[in-house]
């Protein structure tokens, strides 16, 4: 059986069950989300996703720097943003005795540079925002967090020093929403087995400005009304797979979504899920399994949004916006 992360117990290992209670605002929410212009819901497979990379105690471990940003870098990359006095709030290391980086691991070459590391027989992951690697084969990284991966998968507001106003990104968290990276990701390896046991991680372009709700612990929504980063959005259970034309692949994740849902951890250009990138896997792809754009063979009004949990007002200080 696939390997799956966090503990049983863990939020994001729990079906939803019979009969969920659904937001009094799900109708309105999906609305919003089915305005997004490039469709429905897609997978990010090659670009905007984390690579992950399996290690043993026999990999050698490497020392991660801060990466510093130019004012100019930090606008370009963020350009909503109102204030980046806080971009190096950040430890310039998150693990003094270095972390265990295979000498041929790269990270998403998409703006994100997301990369994650995990050793299961140490049961440690270790993921990082925002990574460049050097030419002499040394890292940096903007931020990077550990934690267990047979533990919860949920970080408290607390955990952190980040104050209202701030990115959690420079305090640890390489999603914005303050979960692991790992949470709700694709693998292969448990597409190939034929299901998925955990919820996955999704992002849109209309999440709500310092509003969050659990798993959530952090936001860098920038819309007035938007959807809450925390909150689960569920395929609807009874709807049948078979009058849309998806591999089974795509099946899989679908089901997922039914099953177990997808929560909302960061602002995207779309309606996007997130599946490992096999960058780390060198020698497969997910060609004849996921596409990016198959899922979108499903409208959204068979989603809906789950009953939110207590709503946090705190949050990234992007400007809000009404459309």
């Amino acid at each position: 059986m696939a390997k799956r992360f966090f503990a049983n117990s863990s939020f994001w290992n729990q079906p939803i069950g019979n009969d969920p209670e659904i937001d009094p605002r799900s109708s309105e929410f999906i609305e919003l989300l089915a305005g997004e212009p490039n469709g429905p819901f897609g997978i990010n497979i090659e670009r905007w996703t984390v690579p992950v990379y399996e290690v043993s105690s026999t990999t050698p471990r490497v020392r991660v720097a801060r990466r510093a940003y130019s004012d100019e870098e930090i606008l370009a990359a963020h350009d909503k943003w109102i204030g980046v006095g806080h971009r190096f709030a950040h430890a310039a290391e998150f693990d003094v005795r270095g972390v265990p980086i295979p000498d041929y691991a790269q990270p998403d070459p998409a703006g994100d540079a997301h990369m994650a590391v995990v050793d299961w027989s140490r049961m440690q992951a270790w993921d990082m925002w925002a990574v460049k690697k050097n030419p002499d084969g040394s890292f940096a990284s903007n931020t990077g967090v550990t934690y267990r991966l047979d533990g919860p998968g949920v970080f408290k507001t607390s955990d952190f020093q980040v104050k209202d106003g701030e990115s959690i990104h420079f305090y640890g968290p390489s999603r914005a929403a303050g979960v692991p990276a790992l949470a709700g990701l694709i693998m292969l390896d448990e597409v190939a087995e034929g299901h998925l046991r955990h919820k996955l991680a999704c992002a849109t372009r209309f999440n709500a400005y310092k509003e969050f709700v659990f798993p959530a612990c952090w936001t860098d929504g920038h819309r007035d009304g938007g959807l809450p980063e925390g909150a689960v959005i569920q395929l609807d259970p009874g709807l049948d797979l078979s009058q849309f034309k998806l591999t089974a692949g795509e099946r899989v994740v679908a089901r997922a979504f039914q099953t177990y849902g997808a929560v909302n951890v960061d602002n995207a250009g779309g309606n996007s899920l997130y599946a490992e990138s096999l960058m780390s896997k060198p020698g497969k792809n997910w060609n004849g399994i996921l596409t990016a754009t198959g899922l979108m063979a499903i409208p959204m009004k068979h989603y809906r949004v789950l009953k939110l949990g207590e709503i946090i007002h705190m949050g990234d200080s992007r400007r809000s916006s009404k459309g």
